[in-house]
């Protein structure tokens, strides 16, 4: 049976799962978003409660539950840790390659098939985020597929040898609007949002909008709401509407104000996409503003992709709050108008000068920027004038934190990587250098991973995570006083609390605690701590501040 397999697969499979499963636990979970994500999924383990999501054991509003119900999932295989939290993700990073090549192959050939795989895998943020913790990798698939579904509605014949037909509608329907509904199920209703815009707008623009199509996308909706309900409908009849209410009014304050302080220019993520989306942003910018009429070529599918990455990237420049991984959902036609860069490149013979140009100057600046860092950090009252005025982050800078300078193989890797690539592409041997640029970029995200984010950990959170878990086998109260974290919940494993007070920062501070009381705090608030007579001092470490009760 298995013997009928394209051995591609296979290759895809084993290679991206050595890239994205080992090393998966080691470092701690980021504040706020990764460790967000896997206290909910903690919290659900601890509780048995898997229907409502909770943060500090009360109801959270901002994510419906399905990314979470993977994560707790993951706990139970693997136990409560960093790995389990970021093991959905790595998942998705080899479903998502396996999946590129597929529709790839279906689309083109097996060597388009590569050409998006690559794309995919070798550059920089994409393959970052499958080691992630964070819920856009899922989400993004979801969305992805549900797109592709309706546009198989629209052009079966892209996909299949087999005539257009009526008859192939309502499954590929039912299959997008399902899909739809998980990615509402996973982050929100941007999961509806996105395919529907991008639906709209490309047959508004190329004028294909029919009463048919009009029906059809009826049908999907209806399908993505019920299988919405089958969440949101249960929460609400056992819960009542406050949940539901309380979401929608998240989303929207999202929308309009900066959250968090996450605010940014209107070109914000046209910066993150070029720079972090490197080197299959370079490669796709040719796509992204030329038409395509050469034999073969799947001209609507390359609209329908064209048209999803300018709908999020002028959603979310519209959206006030600017975080990086907003713009992620660009990641997969981003990539794959790469693929169709790549495919003129070999199939034409054509080198675009400014693509070899902007490859060379965008990699050796992204490259001579991680090589520096380690001197940088071995020479750290370097940056000290520039927070002159941040005595928080002046304290952080003073972390134990040891640079070797071997720190920038990494940079030099990626250099060499792109040199190497430019002298094959000189060469003409396009297939050699992208499997060189893709893999190279991989190596170098992976050991960049390894070599520096401990170290940035060093200086910005580790020194609490230490003190959380040095109080994580007592039943104790641990809180973060003065600024927003979830690490003391994870790391200080909260128990199911059995007081009412246990939200009340004046009852920790001064009231009647039941049981041992620890604070952690940035070094601003040391004054106004030292002064509070229930508090004793314990130390200080690299801008945070330890307190706990009498």
């Amino acid at each position: 049976m298995l013997k009928g397999i394209d051995k591609n697969y296979w290759i895809i499979g084993i290679a991206s799962a050595l890239f994205f499963l080992p090393f998966l636990g080691g470092v701690h979970l980021f504040d706020w978003d990764e460790i967000n994500f896997a206290e909910c999924a903690r919290e659900m383990v601890v509780t048995g409660e898997y229907l409502r999501p909770t943060i500090n054991f009360e109801p959270f509003w901002e994510k419906p539950p399905l990314f979470f119900w993977l994560q707790s999932l993951a706990m139970h295989i693997f136990g409560v840790n960093e790995y389990a939290a970021r093991f959905p993700n790595a998942i998705c990073g080899i479903s998502t390659l396996l999946i590129t090549y597929h529709i790839g192959k279906k689309l083109y050939d097996k060597k388009f098939g590569w050409f998006w795989t690559l794309s995919y895998f070798g550059s920089i943020l994409p393959h970052l985020y499958f080691k992630s913790a964070i819920i856009d990798p899922v989400f993004n698939l979801f969305i992805f597929l549900s797109l592709y579904f309706l546009i198989k509605t629209e052009n079966p014949n892209d996909f299949s040898e087999r005539a257009k037909s009526d008859k192939s509608y309502p499954l590929s329907i039912f299959v997008a609007g399902t899909l739809s509904g998980l990615a509402i199920l996973t982050k929100g209703p941007v999961g509806f949002l996105i395919v529907a815009l991008t639906w709209l707008i490309k047959l508004l623009i190329f004028r294909e909008l029919t009463w048919s199509k009009i029906k059809h996308f009826a049908l999907f909706s209806v399908t993505a709401l019920f299988v919405t309900s089958l969440w949101f409908g249960v929460e609400t009849l056992k819960n009542g509407t406050w949940f539901l209410n309380t979401f929608i009014d998240y989303n929207l304050r999202l929308a309009k104000t900066q959250d968090a302080g996450h605010g940014g220019f209107w070109g914000y993520h046209f910066v993150v996409i070029l720079f972090g989306c490197f080197p299959a942003s370079i490669f796709a910018l040719r796509s992204l503003y030329k038409g395509y009429n050469f034999y073969n070529e799947k001209v609507d599918f390359t609209r329908w992709m064209k048209v999803l990455f300018w709908v999020v990237i002028v959603l979310f420049s519209l959206v006030q709050s600017k975080i990086v991984h907003y713009s992620s959902m660009c990641y997969l036609p981003l990539t794959f108008l790469s693929a169709i860069t790549l495919k003129t490149i070999l199939e034409n013979k054509v080198y675009f000068s400014y693509v070899k140009i902007l490859l060379l100057i965008v990699g050796i600046l992204l490259g001579s920027i991680v090589v520096a860092v380690p001197f940088v950090g071995q020479h750290i009252e370097m940056l000290k004038p520039l927070f002159k005025n941040d005595i928080f982050a002046l304290k952080n800078l003073e972390a134990n934190v040891k640079w070797t300078g071997a720190e920038a193989i990494a940079g030099f890797i990626l250099i060499l990587t792109i040199v190497i690539y430019y002298f094959l592409s000189f060469k003409q041997r396009v297939l050699r250098g992208l499997f060189v640029l893709a893999v190279g970029v991989a190596v170098f995200v992976n050991l960049a991973l390894v070599l520096f984010v401990g170290k940035i950990e060093g200086y910005s959170q580790n020194a609490a995570i230490e003190f959380y878990k040095l109080h994580a086998t007592e039943d104790a109260y641990v809180e973060a006083f003065g600024f927003k974290s979830y690490a003391h919940l994870f790391y200080a494993k909260k128990r199911v609390p059995t007081n009412s007070n246990h939200l009340k920062m004046d009852f920790l501070l001064r009231g009647p605690v039941d049981k041992p009381t620890y604070f952690a705090a940035h070094i601003p608030e040391k004054n106004q701590l030292d002064t509070t007579s229930t508090l004793q001092f314990l130390y200080e470490k690299n801008g945070f501040v330890f307190y706990r009760r009498k």
